[in-house]
């Protein structure tokens, strides 16, 4: 007797009067199942699908009907892949057995999600919750909620190893509740769109905090709590941190900000200042040049390093952004604008001997005084 199926070619199962509850979410569900509690190490019977169908989700089922949602759940996943119809989704499947989502382990005796699709996603999803880990202006709790929602591509075994590897790093993080919030109010001023209108991108005004010694735990309001008023341009991330790119209009210059230090961010409907500062600055080399993101004239300066120190140059400058030069067989050159400040200062001592600013000379006098400044405490 030939089956019957639907318009899409899917088969049709009639049950008459003694149709069961729940057997349309039934495919769905065994789906999900096995999409999270298999893996290529983890495996699930067609027993214990039953029994989490009936026991979890009070959907009676036989052995024989997840067969056959296993095998309709291959052709609509390749469907959708791959942007065919149900006919060839089912000859491909029965040409080559690796492109079906779910497969039988002859091994392990049971079912599980084809590492074909499983081992990549993993990969990806570790590189995502990682960075959603290693983003400083997550406050502990978002980075955990973030997570969860990260990991769900995944088996649950495998989203334990990701937040089990994650533990075993001690982490700096925010403690600000309003970064989420910040950002909103940080677009929607850049936006040149709102609710489907023209929008004129417009200032913010926002508290910005600082920490005391007396109080590590709790930062204060910087300059007793007066506003800033920024023109917003950018949004960068730099070293784990969200920076605010912005025309500061008591200092009339650019300036970055981080957003994990902003407090009760406002749009107060005035146009944007400081197009012609923002057009000048070239995004790519800004983050290199500043080191940090702390303040300092934009100056060309050339430093000596020795050979071993050229990957470490290279990760912070790029090479485009800088000039590299040999000096000798043990030592080379590097030419590039940096924003000058004690921050500056402070990452060439990192070096100690095997760095030396060479040019311009009022840099190596700043930087001279400098050191002598440090001497001085001592």
């Amino acid at each position: 007797m030939p089956k019957k199926v639907d318009a899409n070619g899917f088969e049709i199962f009639e049950g008459g009067s003694g149709r069961k509850e729940g057997q349309k979410l039934k495919p769905y569900l065994v789906m999900q199942y096995l999409l999270k509690k298999t893996d290529d190490s983890h495996t699930v019977t067609s027993e214990e699908i039953v029994g989490y169908l009936q026991e979890t989700c009070g959907i009676t089922a036989e052995r024989r009907s997840i067969y056959r949602d296993i095998k309709e759940i291959n052709k609509a996943y390749l469907m959708l892949e791959e942007d065919i119809d149900i006919y060839e989704a089912a000859e491909a499947l029965e040409k080559d057995k690796t492109r079906r989502l779910i497969i039988y382990d002859t091994i392990k005796k049971g079912f599980r999600v084809n590492p074909r699709y499983r081992d990549s996603r993993l990969k990806e999803i570790r590189l995502l919750a990682e960075c959603v880990y290693s983003a400083k202006f997550i406050k502990k709790e978002e980075t955990d909620r973030l997570v969860d929602i990260v990991v769900d591509f995944v088996s649950e075994a495998q989203a334990d190893m990701i937040r089990h590897e994650a533990d075993l790093t001690d982490r700096v993080k925010t403690n600000n509740e309003q970064v989420f919030d910040n950002l909103d109010s940080i677009n929607a001023a850049m936006s040149k769109t709102k609710s489907d209108k023209e929008h004129t991108p417009e200032k913010i005004s926002f508290k910005y905090l600082k920490y005391t010694i007396q109080n590590i735990n709790k930062p204060i309001e910087r300059h007793n709590g007066e506003r800033y008023i920024v023109s917003p341009y950018r949004l960068l991330i730099s070293d784990g941190n969200y920076y605010l790119l912005g025309f500061d209009d008591t200092k009339q210059a650019m300036r970055t900000y981080r957003v994990d230090r902003m407090k009760d961010v406002r749009c107060i409907g005035a146009p944007r200042e400081g197009k012609e500062a923002a057009d000048a600055i070239e995004i790519s080399k800004y983050s290199q040049q500043c080191f940090s993101m702390f303040g300092g004239e934009t100056t060309r300066i050339r430093v000596q390093f020795e050979n071993e120190l050229l990957d470490t140059m290279i990760d912070r400058f790029g090479k485009s952004g800088a000039q590299y030069a040999p000096v000798d067989d043990e030592h080379f050159e590097i030419t590039a604008q940096v924003r000058v400040s004690d921050m500056f200062f402070s990452w060439v001592c990192g070096f100690g001997k095997r760095a030396k600013i060479v040019y311009p000379e009022h840099i190596i006098d700043e930087f001279a005084a400098f050191l002598d400044g440090i001497k001085s405490v001592y």
